[in-house]
């Protein structure tokens, strides 16, 4: 006979404890008092004790994180809302030492039979922790890796732009960096001379007196990981008072319970190092490390691009500006402002230049230039160029004389580039520019009470194309500047806008000039600033001259006008510098008659010679004050009296000089000559 199994006792076993055993525990919850009985089971779901909680479900909120115990209501008050039997919900709790950790509750809601009101909730708690681990593990690592790649790219991108150190800073510190680091403050050093210069701190306000600049040897966490090499994590308040005691008494009133210092290494030397400050964090996971790290690398390298390319563009700056005028000099009559921009980042310097000479006679010319190019070559031809320029100009040169001379020279510079330039001769104490201009872009002309017109200059070609072409001829445009008004000469950098129409340029600067400061220096910084907001990859040169009345030199001044074969235009010049001379020289009384010889010697050479005629006119300085008129030419054949013909249209040139002039003579000029007359000025 096979022996009669014996069951227990206790067999089956009571509902409780199958409870118990299996960590669930009970609830019910009254829903008219609001009061809520857990079993001992059930409490410690929630890591409590029986004297923990009072059977208010108030009593459970230091338990339930705030984001989850608004989900749980939520779901609650729609179960009861909606009619629902029952609900189920997985929600987290925080257990006593802090941890998170899974939890289900399971509720069964009972309604009144009369009205389907409900009144009382019965229903289980338990631990989730084990039901879940294995998909929740995996959902977590899922989504740490989801959220490291996040990480990685968003950074990288957002470094990707940056072309200064500050924009790394900016792009590391600003709320997107830091919601994408997961910090509540960023700390950033640059090691300089054996020191780490302090450059970004964070949050704001918490910078630490004394501490802008550290020695590498000092006991500092972002010294430390200089000096090693590696980083350091610190987990805790505590590990980072008894580690760092010296800066812990500084810091200690910041709310962070974590941090990491990263060395920022580039090509195996490091260049500084960054820390990074965590809230309601208890320290790091390897993935979290290992995150950190390649992170500090990939910021090393954009900060040593950054790094190096504020070098360049320093350098390239430097060696603009030391091929630039080193000062202005001063300029009776005018005031004069100038201004020069390197192109915004790296070292494509331009071959912008401008410049002010002193010449005889108290004039003054002003140069503005470009030569082709953005490189170190552009720059050095820039360099030749304008002391070329200016040594041709100071030796009294006419302004188109000045021009064709600087387009020989490049063309023999042996170099493959050229330059558009505006060159301008000022008499001041008269108010008249003669202007030639070689491919470069039309000045502008601001009157006294702000308005702003383009100023069309006939031109010729670029300097070094002209020599190379044989087209040396630039005219000369002569306009007259009235006291106060302002002419302008920039660069094309200041206008010019990738895939934008230069004219459009133009007038976006003319209405900038015409609602512009009335202070000379403040427009010139004004135009500048917005030829940096506007972000052109030009290099930019700008000269402002305005002609003042009060000082104005009213001793003896000189003009002169280039009259080339066939160019009425240019004959038209020549009568109006003339006409405004003889008017600001105080000679209005014989302006007819000057003006009469001057175009009758200026007629004469154009009729009777091959070439283009040189006319000057001056101021005599002495006992008796006169002018004095030259028109040069390139033959040598002197003038002569002839009687007038039958129709007695010619013949009579010199016969009118010599009535009008108080005195008149030729004199030779190497293979020309040149014909003269005086006239006295009371």
């Amino acid at each position: 006979m096979p022996t009669a199994l014996t069951l227990p006792d206790d067999w089956p076993a009571h509902p409780d404890l199958s409870l118990a055993l299996n960590r669930m525990g009970s609830f019910d919850w009254d829903l008219a008092t609001g009061l809520m009985h857990m079993d001992r089971t059930a409490l410690e779901v929630f890591d409590l004790r029986p004297d923990e909680y009072d059977n208010h479900p108030e009593s459970l909120a230091h338990r339930v994180p705030p984001a989850e115990a608004v989900r749980l209501d939520a779901l609650v008050s729609q179960a009861l809302k909606s009619g629902a039997a029952s609900y189920g919900a997985y929600f987290r709790i925080r257990r006593r030492d802090g941890r998170l950790r899974w939890t289900h509750a399971q509720g069964r809601i009972l309604r009144h039979d009369g009205d389907g009101r409900p009144h009382r909730i019965i229903g289980i708690v338990r631990d989730a922790t084990e039901e879940l681990s294995h998909s929740a593990e995996r959902l977590g690592v899922d989504e740490e890796r989801r959220r490291q790649t996040s990480v990685v790219e968003g950074t990288t991108a957002a470094l990707a732009h940056a072309r200064t150190v500050q924009d790394v800073i900016d792009a590391l510190s600003d709320h997107h960096g830091m919601e994408r680091l997961g910090s509540m403050g960023l700390i950033m050093g640059l090691v300089e001379s054996g020191r780490i210069h302090l450059v970004a701190e964070g949050p704001p306000g918490s910078f630490v007196p004394g501490t802008r600049y550290t020695r590498i040897d000092e006991e500092f966490p972002m010294s430390e990981v200089v000096r090693t090499l590696q980083p350091r994590f610190i987990d805790s308040r505590e590990e980072f008072e008894g580690r760092y005691p010296q800066l812990w008494s500084k810091i200690s009133w910041m709310d962070f319970t974590a941090a990491a210092y990263l060395p920022l290494i580039a090509q195996a030397r490091p260049i500084g190092a960054l820390g990074l400050l965590y809230q309601d964090k208890g320290g790091f996971s390897q993935e979290e490390r290992n995150l950190l790290v390649a992170l500090g690398s990939s910021i090393a390298q954009s900060l040593q691009r950054a790094m190096l390319l504020e070098q360049e563009h320093d350098l390239a700056e430097g060696l603009q500006q030391a091929m630039l005028p080193r000062r202005i000099p001063a300029v009776p009559g005018a005031e004069i402002a100038v201004r020069y921009r390197a192109a915004r980042m790296g070292r494509d310097i331009g071959g912008d230049w401008y410049d002010v000479i002193p010449l005889p006679g108290g004039r003054v010319g002003a140069v503005i230039g470009d030569v082709q190019g953005h490189d170190t070559h552009a720059a050095a031809v820039m360099g030749q160029l304008r002391i070329v320029l200016r040594a041709y100009a100071a030796e009294g040169h006419s302004p188109a004389t000045v021009m064709a001379r600087a387009s020989v020279f490049l063309d023999e510079l042996d170099t493959d580039r050229f330059a558009t330039c505006t060159y301008v001769e000022a008499d001041l104490s008269t108010g008249v520019l003669q202007i030639v201009r070689a491919g470069h872009i039309d000045p502008l002309l601001r009157g006294r009470h702000g308005d702003c017109r383009r100023l069309p200059v006939d031109g010729g070609m670029p300097l070094g194309l002209s020599a190379e072409f044989g087209r040396l001829e630039y005219p000369v445009t002569t306009v007259e500047l009235d006291p106060g008004e302002t002419l302008l000469l920039c660069t094309d950098g200041l206008v010019e806008q990738p895939g934008a129409d230069l004219d459009d340029g133009v007038r976006f600067l003319t209405s900038l000039v015409r609602g512009g400061p009335a202070d000379l220096q403040k427009l010139a910084d004004r135009l500048c600033e917005v030829g940096d907001e506007r972000g052109g990859d030009d290099d930019m040169a700008l000269l402002l001259m305005r002609r003042r009345v009060t000082d104005a030199p009213q001793g003896g001044g000189r003009l002169q006008q280039h009259v080339a074969q066939n160019d009425p235009e240019a004959l038209s010049s020549a009568r109006h510098m003339i006409r405004a001379a003889v008017r600001a020289w105080g000679a209005k009384e014989r302006s007819d008659e000057i003006e009469l010889v001057a175009d009758e010697l200026i007629t004469n050479t154009l009729l009777h010679t091959d070439g283009p005629a040189i006319v000057t006119i001056r101021v005599l300085t002495g006992p008796e004050r006169g002018l004095r008129v030259e028109v040069e030419d390139r033959s040598s054949a002197l003038p002569r009296r002839r009687e007038a013909g039958e129709s007695g249209v010619s013949g009579r040139g010199l016969i009118l000089v010599d009535r009008l002039a108080d005195v008149w003579g030729v004199e030779s000029r190497g293979s020309g000559k040149c014909v003269w007359c005086e006239f006295s000025v009371p």
